[in-house]
């Protein structure tokens, strides 16, 4: 197993499962938009959306999480939009 370097303190980033109210909020994500993996943030890294198809959101995380995944599409609940202001923090 190689050892990965992960660029961000993903463990600063709090987990929110799809089933709870802060994920089910209705929410348009934006392309360029910067996003987690809401039930669990190292799995997947820190990703920026890259469009919206037929309600699933693409999204390129460019291998930055443990699973080293670099694009994957998820239904809106499972991403959590990371504010400007915490990305000096991570």
């Amino acid at each position: 197993m190689k050892n990965l370097q992960i660029p961000y303190r993903l463990e600063l980033l709090p987990l929110i499962p799809a089933f709870h109210r802060r994920a089910r909020q209705t929410r348009d994500f934006a392309e360029g938009q910067l996003v987690y993996y809401g039930p669990m943030p190292c799995y997947y890294g820190i990703g920026e959306v890259q469009n919206t198809v037929e309600g699933f959101i693409a999204v390129d995380f460019r291998g930055t999480g443990q699973f080293g995944v670099h694009q994957d599409m998820f239904q809106p609940e499972y991403l959590i939009p990371i504010p400007a202001s915490t990305m000096g923090i991570l």
